[in-house]
């Protein structure tokens, strides 16, 4: 019987093994703790969900702004091409206009007179 151990030596080893088995318990349970439970899990990803979504919507909200803009500016540049169009009417009616029928009224009598 010189290959079986002897009770001291059963002991150490089972006091290893227990050492082992605490250590492995201790790193489980510390890995355990930085774990993160499922319903939380699930809390966050509904907060992160809704952040995006309100993200998006406001977004989308500024890029609607930025289109309604551009469309008023348009609006007001081509309403500015129009007043001068009508700027450019009323100068020629207002100035032009009477200038050639003086013009012409004169030209007119100088011809009656002539004659």
């Amino acid at each position: 019987m010189p290959t079986d151990p002897t009770l001291g030596e059963v002991m150490r080893r089972l006091d290893d093994v227990r050492q082992d088995l605490k250590e492995d318990l201790r790193e489980l349970g510390t890995r355990l703790d930085g774990k993160v439970s499922m319903e939380r899990y699930q809390l966050e990803q509904l907060a992160r969900d809704e952040a995006l979504r309100l993200l998006a919507e406001r977004v989308t909200t500024i890029e609607t702004d930025r289109e309604q803009e551009k469309e008023r500016k348009r609006q007001e540049d081509q309403r500015n091409i129009d007043r001068r169009a009508a700027d450019r009417r009323l100068a020629f009616s207002a100035i032009v206009a009477p200038v050639l029928l003086l013009l012409l009224t004169i030209y007119i009598n100088a011809r009656g007179a002539g004659s």
